[in-house]
């Protein structure tokens, strides 16, 4: 019998399936992963799990047994390696097809790879994206040892972090001038360079990485600028790309991922997409979120769609990161800001850094400073924006400025 086959078991999949069944969809249900493990938080990867604070049971998204009280199929450890949109039926890498009704895919997104050429296939460099890439790499973070982050973007900072935090000597190389370059201001590069540079991390901007050396595991790093670097492990966070691959294969429309309508639509109308794989309406053009709260959130409006729903899907931007002992929250997106203004938290340590295009409040980076996030949070979701020149006064009420 056809029924709803969801493909890529992250957490827009797992939010996706959850919510079929609490919406009363009652037919056959089945979610693919290709990993052999169930549905599992990611962002304590580089976090807690890789400093050894959280037990691997404890990722999981939900107990095995969820799956089996709410009749989905779960299959791990196996790929989709061709859609039939002619026939709706799927080709999977066990040899087995499986017929649908509708499709859903949630296939994520892949990291970026140091080419092989440069050295990247050498033992001890890594990615950081999967459980068991993590795994892989969580016995290299020990005391003593070297490691290279290339890339400082927010992955490679938090495990720059977690290695600091077991004892290792840390160098992390970023081709821009700064750090966080592409995805936040300046301000907040500075407060997050200031803060590893305290515990000891030593940053190489404005420098690429040319070529790593060693025999089968990775002893050297050669800089673009000729310097050279003896390491241990190497860990690439140069960034991910939506995971399309059976999306184009398929003919489906590709758009900075999988492009689909406000309703997660392709333009197949038997096919969904959701979360990191996916690029949907937002104010006016297109835009493509890496979170957990848009996976979730996409995830469950999706599945309203397929069951007969007219509700479009309206993102709420919002991200964090740990690094130490600060929490970063994010809230709205920066692109396109002309202005930053900082704001002193009321602590020291803390502060906020709101983003402006003219008179419009796009988004606040708050850092160890959660009434700020949570108000910024507020003010973006309303339409709504204060002043800037009050928001720099570390003695005004936020609550009176919008």
């Amino acid at each position: 019998m056809r029924g709803i086959v969801v493909v890529g078991a992250g957490q827009a999949g797992a939010s996706l399936g959850a919510k079929l069944r609490a919406l009363g969809y009652d037919g056959a249900l089945t979610l693919i992963g290709d990993e052999p493990v169930p549905p599992y938080q990611r962002p304590p990867l580089s976090k807690k799990y890789l400093l050894g604070e959280m037990e691997v049971e404890r990722l999981y998204l939900r107990p095995l047994s969820f799956y089996t009280e709410q009749d989905i199929e779960l299959r791990t450890g196996v790929a989709v390696q061709l859609v039939d949109r002619a026939a709706k039926i799927l080709t999977l890498s066990d040899e087995t097809t499986l017929a649908y009704a509708q499709l859903a895919l949630t296939t994520g997104s892949r990291p970026r790879l140091l080419p092989e050429a440069i050295g990247g296939s050498l033992g001890g460099v890594y990615a950081v994206r999967t459980l068991a890439d993590v795994d892989a790499m969580a016995m290299e973070f020990r005391a003593g040892r070297r490691l290279l982050i290339v890339g400082g973007g927010y992955i490679g900072l938090e495990a720059a972090a977690v290695a600091r935090l077991r004892g290792m000597h840390v160098t992390v190389i970023e081709m821009a001038d700064r750090i966080l370059q592409r995805v936040a201001a300046a301000e907040t590069s500075a407060y997050f360079r200031a803060l590893h540079a305290s515990h000891g991390v030593d940053f190489r901007e404005s420098t690429g990485l040319a070529r790593l050396e060693g025999t089968q595991r990775v002893e050297r790093a050669i800089l673009a600028d000729g310097s050279v670097l003896e390491v241990d492990c190497v860990v690439a966070g140069v960034g991910i790309t939506p995971d399309t691959r059976l999306a184009e294969a398929a003919g489906l429309a590709i758009e900075n991922g999988i492009r689909v309508d406000e309703l997660g639509r392709t333009n197949d109308p038997d096919i969904f997409a959701a979360g990191d794989c996916s690029s949907f309406p937002y104010r006016g053009g297109r835009v493509r979120l890496e979170s957990v709260p848009n996976a979730i959130d996409m995830g469950e409006a999706v599945a309203g769609a397929m069951l007969g729903g007219t509700e479009p899907y309206t993102a709420r931007p919002w991200f964090w990161s740990d690094q130490y002992e600060v929490k970063l929250q994010i809230a709205g997106l920066n692109t396109g800001y002309d202005r930053v203004v900082v704001r002193p938290g009321i602590k020291e340590g803390t502060q906020s850094v709101w983003y402006f295009l003219g008179p419009e409040l796009l988004a606040v980076d708050a850092m160890n400073d959660p009434r700020a996030y949570m108000t910024g949070k507020r003010w973006i979701e309303a339409g709504v924006s204060p002043v800037a020149k009050a928001i720099a006064d570390p003695a005004s009420d936020l609550k009176t400025l919008a």
